[in-house]
């Protein structure tokens, strides 16, 4: 059995008394906010490494959907409608994370390695545009993703894309969706990574489309939150993926916090948001290293090395703290340790 690869979608908590119009604020003026929307970025980071993930998103504190279409319609920074010009196609976090992946280099000996994620074309169409899907604006869209992506790869000195991830949570879930347009549009944003050898995952938060995700060729990993939904895994055939060569990001924590207590709020008579303590009651009763073992344990019986990342099913942005969303990731990396037998 090969071991998984630890990765983490990307949102994060804010830290405490930081407030999200200061956020956006910063972001819109970088220059004026460097060196503390920098150190935010940073300290995020460290926290992800600290609790054992092996390929963390850059933290991602912005809206998934301005954060690229404001540029993507921006027309002094497009060469066409939605087109974005190649250097306008930057992911700030990533130069906020460049110092850091020297100190990271220096201390290790080795790059510092990443995942990003790219909101994918079809996301950014539906938010933007009612259906028919007008495929040569589709396409211009997803050229610009793809662009991000090239950027994101091509900049990196001492820090290595090795995993970049277009995030689909509407692809199954919005009636709206047709299969119109989305091998097309996602070929055209995978294209330049997966030439380049970098593990391209998608996340969806249905698998209903797998079938049709499995014919675009330049997706590897396709992502599954199967840890609040294991039934999900039903939905994909393990000779399927065979069939054309691809893998599995597999959930094993669960991230759906406001479920999780609404359901131990019933059982235990408590108020997850106010009582003190019973969050983190909450995260180690469902996210348990012995929960998330079981979960890979699950998972690995039915599509065994056909796995090849896992972790939280989505971000963590929605925990109320980032002492919170550090917990699920240390005790997902202790599951994961335990199921691989290190530790």
């Amino acid at each position: 059995m090969k071991r998984p690869i630890f990765d983490d979608i990307g949102s994060y908590p804010l830290p405490e008394g930081t407030t999200k119009a200061w956020l956006k604020e910063a972001f819109a003026d970088v220059p004026s906010h460097k060196n503390a929307l920098y150190e935010l970025l940073t300290e995020a980071l460290k926290q992800k490494l600290n609790a054992g993930v092996e390929v963390p998103t850059y933290p991602q504190f912005q809206n998934m959907i301005t954060q690229f279409n404001d540029p993507i319609l921006d027309a002094e920074k497009t060469e066409a409608p939605l087109l974005i010009k190649e250097a306008e196609a930057k992911i700030i976090e990533l130069d906020a994370l460049e110092q850091m992946a020297v100190e990271y280099r220096e201390k290790t000996g080795e790059k510092l390695k990443l995942r990003i994620c790219v909101t994918g074309p079809i996301e950014l169409y539906y938010k933007q545009f009612p259906p028919p899907v007008y495929i040569d604006v589709l396409s211009n869209i997803a050229k610009s993703v793809g662009r991000f992506i090239k950027n994101a790869i091509e900049g990196a000195k001492n820090y290595e894309v090795v995993c970049a991830s277009l995030d689909e949570p509407s692809m199954g879930l919005d009636p709206r969706i047709e299969e119109e347009g989305i091998i097309t549009a996602l070929e055209l944003a995978s294209e330049y990574a997966a030439q380049k050898g970098v593990d391209t995952q998608i996340h969806l938060h249905s698998p209903i489309f797998y079938d049709t995700v499995c014919q675009v060729e330049g997706i590897s990993v396709i992502g599954v939150e199967s840890a609040a939904n294991p039934s999900l895994l039903a939905l994909i055939d393990k000779a399927q993926l065979e069939r054309y060569d691809k893998y599995l990001r597999v959930g094993v924590s669960r991230t759906d916090i406001f479920s999780m207590a609404a359901e131990y709020d019933e059982i235990h008579h408590t108020n997850a948001f106010k009582d003190k303590g019973v969050l983190e009651n909450i995260i180690n009763d469902y996210n348990s290293p012995e929960q998330v073992k079981k979960r890979l344990a699950n998972a690995y019986s039915i599509f065994g090395d056909r796995i090849k990342y896992v972790g939280p099913d989505c971000g963590l942005g929605a925990f109320t703290t980032q002492e919170l969303a550090y917990l699920v990731l240390k005790n997902t990396a202790e599951g994961i340790k335990v199921f691989s037998g290190d530790s």
